[in-house]
């Protein structure tokens, strides 16, 4: 019988290859898999059966391990997709459809007041170089939607004027994401007091009376900054980058936008994923209860 870790293995490099699949994913994978196999004491094909993967679903789910229900259906996820690798390939194991989903609560979306994100955008003072990337950075953020991984990986020779930058999402999609007329303004400013030759839009930044340029900016450094300027704002909630990213969404559709133009701006493969916005910002629900709701009371 085939042993389990170079399956495993080869199911990686599938995901690589074949699909297409970020790093990031690969490594979430495979440290499923791995604790799995660790777990239930694995070795063989044969010894994947529906009573381990009952027994490893009871592992995660006791409060011995403090795992959050929606990383448990995770892992359950990686296990089914593995076994529908494993059938396609043409080896005896279990059915996929054996394997059912756990049913995970539908995401509730916190949305921060309008003023206080505006509050928010305009917290960074000053003309210096570090003052005028933050800007930078959390008007990028609500203008655009985009990850902070796609922020950050954002190059600086971006045609401003046009106000259009073509991003490489995740599963390499690539989407045309726009920039409003403050968000083009404050990365010109930016941009013109940058002296260095660094390819990113966004770098890191030295403390000092001479900050220097660093090198790319990462997701850690971001995540500072907005933490920073919620402070400074004098917002009580928690707000990250991805925060930014939902006002961005439930602005657009509580302007009128459709779900399908928000979903193509977000870069989500599935509708079903922009969805968890609809509940707080159907304005088509709301215009139909304002013009025939209680009009035998008027």
């Amino acid at each position: 019988m085939a042993e389990i870790n170079p399956l495993i293995n080869e199911y990686l490099d599938y995901l690589d290859v074949e699909k297409n699949r970020s790093p990031a994913t690969r490594n979430n994978y495979e440290r499923c898999l791995r604790r799995f196999v660790e777990k239930e004491g694995l070795k063989t094909l044969s010894d994947i059966t529906e009573k381990s993967i009952h027994n490893f679903r009871v592992y995660l789910a006791s409060s011995s391990t403090g795992i959050k229900k929606k990383t448990q259906a995770y892992h359950v996820i990686v296990i089914r997709n593995f076994l529908k690798y494993l059938n396609r390939e043409g080896h005896k194991t279990v059915l996929p459809d054996r394997v059912e989903l756990p049913k995970v609560p539908t995401r509730q979306i916190k949305i921060v007041e309008y003023g206080d994100i505006e509050r928010l955008l305009s917290a960074p003072k000053g003309s210096g170089l570090k003052a005028l990337r933050d800007r930078a950075i959390l008007e990028t953020l609500f203008s655009t939607g985009l990850r902070v991984s796609e922020l950050c990986g954002l190059d600086r020779f971006i045609n401003i004027q046009r106000g259009e930058i073509a991003v490489r999402g995740k599963g390499e999609k690539v989407r045309v994401v726009f920039l409003s007329d403050r968000a083009r303004e404050v990365i010109k400013k930016y941009l013109d007091k940058r002296q260095d030759a660094e390819s990113a839009l966004f770098t890191s930044i030295s403390h000092g009376k001479s900050p220097k340029v660093l090198g790319r900016i990462n997701p850690r450094t971001v995540q500072r900054v907005v933490n920073k300027y919620t402070r400074e704002a004098g917002i009580p909630d928690k707000v990250t980058p991805h925060q930014l990213r939902h006002q961005f969404a439930t602005d657009l559709l509580m302007n009128g936008a459709d779900l399908r133009s928000v979903q193509e701006l977000l870069g989500h493969s599935n509708i079903s994923t922009t969805q968890i916005y609809t509940h707080v910002t159907n304005k088509e629900l709301r215009d139909v209860h304002k013009a025939f709701h209680g009009k035998r009371r008027e």
